[in-house]
């Protein structure tokens, strides 16, 4: 099983082994989407969603995701972060939610900002889905990623 770090040389699931890697500067970036109809996002824009405000809860679910990757994703490092945000786009048909997360460490923080998008957008989904049960998230992905031993990375769209 060469190759395949998260597997050991009898084929099963392992943490990998950090210690001896050095310690850098590490950032990603996500993003992704949640679509919804004028109504909901109406709500949400004026406030009058019953449950509150929709986009400082989402926030908040956000950044308190990121602070438990390790406990929701098998083989993740449990990481010390710097530092977690999350940024709010409200659009003609919907919101996009792109969250920055950093660390000084040995591995990097693309979980850590990819869990705190998707939380945000499921605290927007079940806080608005009385207004619209057919809102779709959509398109959650890694936008960039700074540091560490590979360098770093850019999505190209």
């Amino acid at each position: 099983m060469a190759g395949l770090t998260h597997l050991d040389e009898q084929g099963h699931a392992r943490m990998v082994d950090v210690g001896g890697k050095a310690e850098t500067q590490r950032i990603a970036i996500a993003a992704g989407r949640i679509r919804m109809n004028a109504e909901a996002l109406a709500a949400i824009r004026d406030g009058k969603v019953p449950k509150g405000d929709v986009v400082a809860a989402a926030r908040i679910a956000g950044i308190m995701a990121a602070k438990k990757t390790a406990d929701l994703i098998p083989l993740c490092h449990p990481l010390p972060l710097h530092s977690v945000a999350l940024d709010f786009t409200l659009e003609d048909d919907g919101i996009t939610a792109k969250a920055t997360a950093s660390l000084t460490g040995k591995t990097g923080v693309e979980m850590e900002a990819l869990t705190a998008v998707s939380l945000a957008l499921l605290t927007i989904y079940d806080m608005a889905k009385a207004i619209d049960k057919g809102m779709v998230i959509e398109n959650i992905r890694l936008i960039e990623k700074r540091g560490g031993k590979s360098g770093d990375w850019t999505a190209s769209t």
